[in-house]
């Protein structure tokens, strides 16, 4: 039943990294990180397949091992923060344009603060 659970989850996790490589508000690595992570548990023969995936592979094993995360991956986080905020800012009402603003701020500390790798 558990392994039923985080296959689920890692195919849930992975559709919703997938969906994030097409909407720019939505981060794909941590998403392929967690599908990873649920994956260990339920199916080695995927969780050797994201490991060697060329593009999501690295990223992956950093997380693993360093808790990294690349200087691309930090810019790209700070970027959609950006964004988020910038519609926020034109579209929201006071005070639901604080949300994003104070996403970024707790998000982005937290991932300038993870080492490079």
């Amino acid at each position: 039943m558990k392994r039923h659970f985080y296959l689920v989850a890692g195919w849930l996790s992975l559709a919703l990294g997938a969906i994030g490589a097409f909407l720019p508000l939505l981060p794909t690595v941590p998403f392929v990180i967690l599908a990873a992570f649920c994956f260990a548990r339920s199916s080695p023969r995927l969780e050797a397949w994201l490991l060697t995936h060329p593009a999501f592979g690295h990223h992956i094993v950093a997380w693993r091992e360093k808790g990294a995360i690349s200087r691309k991956g930090k810019v790209a986080a700070t970027v959609a923060f950006a964004a988020s905020i910038a519609l926020a800012l034109l579209f929201a009402p006071w005070p639901w344009m604080m949300v994003p603003i104070i996403a970024a701020l707790v998000g982005g500390s937290w991932i300038w603060t993870r080492p490079e790798g």
